[in-house]
């Protein structure tokens, strides 16, 4: 049983019932403290799950932790810069309209969300490191074209599945 409390409780009772369904655990609330029940392993996906939702993401993409190969990260704007206008740094990171999330999104093919001073990140293990390196450098004043040239320059190779990853039958 695993506790913990949580900001958004509204939008986590909205969707209490599909990540009970989806992840195999059950989820009960007194006041902002939610309690999970199931398995140790399901009871630290679904916190994860939980996190990523109270920290504004969709549940689609929020359930993808529970995918083997799927990461959630958690960035601190504060543990990378000594600047104290925290919110033109913010600015930097989303962009106009998005736009430099949306870039960062299409060239790491990872999800992000900003809140407060952090930034979240939701995705393959392999292509995490650049996505965090990107937010890193703009965290600490590169500028949004050197970033994209780095990461473009650092993708990730394809990894071709040759059929020798062992899959488990859910019965």
């Amino acid at each position: 049983m695993k506790r913990f409390f949580i900001d958004k409780l509204g939008r986590i009772i909205k969707l209490r019932k599909q990540i009970e369904k989806e992840l195999d655990v059950v989820i009960s609330n007194k006041g902002k403290e939610i309690t999970i029940n199931g398995t140790p392993e399901e009871e630290y996906i679904a916190e994860k799950v939980i996190d990523a939702v109270d920290f504004g993401f969709a549940l689609e993409i929020a359930l993808l932790i529970g995918d083997e190969d799927y990461l959630f990260e958690i960035i601190n704007i504060k543990n990378y810069t000594k600047k104290t206008d925290l919110e033109k740094i913010r600015a930097r990171i989303i962009g106009t309209k998005r736009k430099t999330l949306n870039a960062i999104e299409q060239l790491t093919k990872c999800f992000f969300q900003v809140k407060g001073n952090e930034v979240a990140i939701i995705g393959d293990a392999e292509y995490i490191y650049n996505a965090q390196q990107a937010i890193i450098s703009l965290i600490r004043g590169a500028k949004q074209a050197n970033v994209y040239a780095y990461l473009e320059k650092h993708q990730v190779a394809p990894v071709y599945d040759l059929g020798l990853k062992i899959k488990e039958k859910k019965e």
